[in-house]
C-alpha cells in the first residue's frame, strides 16, 4: 500500500471489489459494513475508537461522526501515503475528533487499555503475524470495551490450511479457519466472541471482561 496510486482509487473500487468477492454477491456491501462495525463496536459519545489498518481513514471518518465531540478516533496505519489521503479526506470533512498515526498493528504505540473500541476490518488477512496484531489489539482494549474484526475465512470440505497454502502464495491473502479468530480472542481473555460468516468473510466480535 506504499503506491500514491492506490489511495486515489481504493475506497471507490479496490475495496469494496475485494470485499464483494469475498462477501459473495448477496454479502453484505460498503454501507453494511459501516453499519455492522458501528453495531458490533457499540458505539457512544465520547468513546474513545481505535481503528487498526485504517487506510486512507474512511471507517475512522465514520466513526468520528458517531462518537461526537467528546470523542476521540485514532486510525493508524503503516503506509505513509494512505495515511495522507486519510488526513487530506478527513480535514475536508472538518472532523476535529480524529488523529492518525503510522505504526504497525503488530506492535501498536499505545498504553494498555486505551480504547473503548478498536476495530480491524479487511486488513488480519494481509498483516505478516496477525495472532501479534490481536494480541495488541486485546491489550489496548479498555475493561467493557468491544472490538470488531472483518477477515478471511476457508470454508468447505478443504481444510483451511490446505487452502491457505494454495491462496496465500498466490494473493498474499491469508485465509483462517473459522474458529482461528474467536480462539485467539478468547485466549487474551475477551468475553462474548461472536461470529458471523458470509461468503469466505467473517465477521467477529468481542468484549474485554
Amino acid at each position: 500500500m506504499l503506491s500514491g496510486a492506490v489511495p486515489r482509487i481504493y475506497e471507490r473500487w479496490w475495496r469494496p471489489a475485494l470485499g464483494r468477492m469475498f462477501k459473495g454477491m448477496l454479502g453484505p456491501g460498503m454501507a453494511d459494513e459501516h453499519r455492522i462495525a458501528r453495531l458490533l463496536l457499540a458505539l457512544s459519545p465520547g468513546d474513545g475508537v481505535l481503528d487498526v489498518a485504517c487506510g486512507t481513514g474512511n471507517f475512522s471518518r465514520d466513526f468520528a461522526r458517531s462518537v461526537g465531540a467528546a470523542g476521540l478516533v485514532v486510525g493508524i496505519d503503516v503506509s505513509e501515503t494512505m495515511l495522507t489521503r486519510a488526513v487530506e479526506d478527513t480535514r475536508k470533512g472538518g472532523l476535529a475528533n480524529t488523529a492518525y498515526v503510522r505504526g504497525d498493528a503488530q506492535e501498536l504505540p499505545f498504553l494498555d487499555a486505551s480504547f473503548d473500541a478498536v476495530c480491524c476490518f479487511a486488513a488480519l488477512y494481509l498483516i505478516e503475524e496477525p495472532y501479534a496484531a490481536i494480541a495488541e489489539i486485546a491489550r489496548v482494549l479498555a475493561p467493557g470495551g468491544r472490538v470488531a474484526l472483518l477477515s478471511s475465512v476457508a470454508r468447505g470440505p478443504v481444510p483451511a490450511g490446505v487452502t491457505d497454502a494454495l491462496v496465500r502464495p498466490l494473493t498474499g491473502v491469508r485465509m483462517f479457519g473459522r474458529d482461528d479468530l474467536t480462539r485467539a480472542l478468547s485466549s487474551h481473555g475477551l468475553a462474548d466472541v461472536r461470529l458471523r460468516v458470509t461468503g469466505f468473510a467473517q465477521f467477529v466480535s468481542a468484549r474485554r471482561r
